[in-house]
């Protein structure tokens, strides 16, 4: 992992959409994700449906979205991996449940309980964050949000502490992190990401 003072150079590069800093973070720490993803995913039909690949990648841009946001304060690269292998976790028992439900309701339809080909597909689409760039994702992100919200986003991707967002803002730090974390758990599901149960702001 990097000294703490690569780490938030590498940080600030992820926060300005560079793919190569992108490409970085995955680097190190995607192997990480796995192994946490591995030792929780144990049903052996929902690993059929659910790869750890797909869990990891949703990980990825979901972080890469919020991070460039402006969201998360990381100081330590310990920090990033607590964060990572929880939104992880959260991703994972999200797919679970997802799955379970699907294959109750298939079971109504079908008493044999024969799993249908349509939840297999259904499970292994791309999400539109998969299909699109970094900095392409990270565009149609902002221009979702509002213009107040977009400019918060801003200063804060910009390296701004959210002390000096707030004087310049005239409302308090707590607040105005309130208001992005809301703003993004409302645009990621458009993108096939999750809302995160995580404090990283």
């Amino acid at each position: 992992m990097p000294a703490d003072e690569a780490f938030q150079e590498l940080i600030r590069r992820v926060r300005q959409g560079e793919e190569d800093a992108a490409a970085e973070i995955v680097r190190l720490y995607e192997p990480e994700i796995k192994r946490a993803i591995r030792a929780r995913h144990t049903d052996p039909r929902l690993r059929r449906i659910v790869d750890s690949v797909d869990i990891c990648q949703a990980v990825m841009a979901n972080f890469f979205v919020r991070v460039a946001s402006g969201q998360f304060e990381l100081d330590h690269p310990d920090q990033l991996l607590r964060l990572l292998v929880t939104m992880a976790r959260n991703q994972l028992y999200d797919q679970v449940r997802r799955q379970k439900a699907l294959r109750r309701n298939n079971e109504r339809i079908d008493p044999a309980g024969q799993e249908k080909v349509e939840l297999a597909a259904a499970a292994r689409q791309q999400t539109p964050s998969q299909e699109v760039a970094l900095q392409e994702l990270l565009q149609k992100l902002r221009a979702s949000l509002t213009e107040d919200e977009r400019r918060i986003a801003e200063k804060r991707a910009n390296g701004l502490e959210w002390a000096e967002i707030a004087a310049e803002e005239g409302e308090s730090p707590e607040a105005l992190r309130k208001r992005l974390a809301r703003a993004l758990d409302r645009i990621v599901p458009q993108f096939g990401l999750s809302e995160i149960r995580v404090r990283g702001s």
